[in-house]
């Protein structure tokens, strides 16, 4: 494990180290990333996001994540899959969020496939993204090295989330998704939000 590995705040506790000195990245280290994320609007949300990061740093996404729900109706199901030509226009010239056509498209593609895959089945993209939960824990990482970029499972996520329609959810974005969304937990060993550290 190398020096920035992780890192100890002035709060006296050892995080991991991509945290850096960010407050906002530091409240979302300890609240969010890594813990079990559940319903279809809040997974809804998160791969649209994902999907919007790509290529990106996550701190950029996330400073604009209140703008992104804003401009997204809160990410609400319906109300995405229901936006028009006149909405899309109105993403494109919100300098609070990412105005990349392709990628807004794609959040309201992915929504309407959303609303499809839930309609008389709330839950069902839930039951979905969980499915591809590996089973098998592997040993807490030691440092960034050990972090895989993709798995067997965020590959096959990508896959079945692909044959369904949705779009900028590759294998690195699902993996991405998986840990945020704490499908997989990869605090690294001496954070203090791992299990057996704090």
């Amino acid at each position: 494990m190398s020096a920035s590995d992780l890192r100890v705040g002035d709060d006296g506790l050892a995080r991991c180290g991509w945290v850096g000195d960010d407050a906002e990245y530091r409240r979302y280290h300890d609240e969010e990333w890594g813990f079990p994320l559940h319903g279809d609007r809040a997974l809804f949300e998160k791969l649209s996001l994902e999907g919007f990061q790509a290529g990106l740093s996550w701190i950029t996404i996330l400073r604009r994540r209140p703008t992104f729900r804003a401009a997204f109706r809160e990410f609400d199901i319906d109300a995405v899959a229901a936006f028009d030509e006149t909405d899309i226009a109105r993403l494109l010239a919100d300098a609070g969020i990412i105005r990349n056509r392709a990628k807004v498209e794609a959040t309201i593609s992915n929504a309407r496939i959303t609303r499809e895959l839930i309609a008389g089945d709330p839950g069902a993209l839930d039951r979905l993204v969980w499915s591809f939960a590996p089973t098998a824990r592997r040993n807490r990482p030691r440092g960034f090295a050990e972090l895989p970029a993709v798995t067997p499972e965020a590959t096959a996520l990508s896959a079945a989330l692909k044959k369904l329609g949705y779009r900028f959810v590759g294998p690195t974005t699902m993996y991405a998704l998986m840990q945020s969304a704490g499908l997989v937990d990869d605090h690294l060993e001496g954070c203090w939000r791992a299990p057996e550290s704090g």
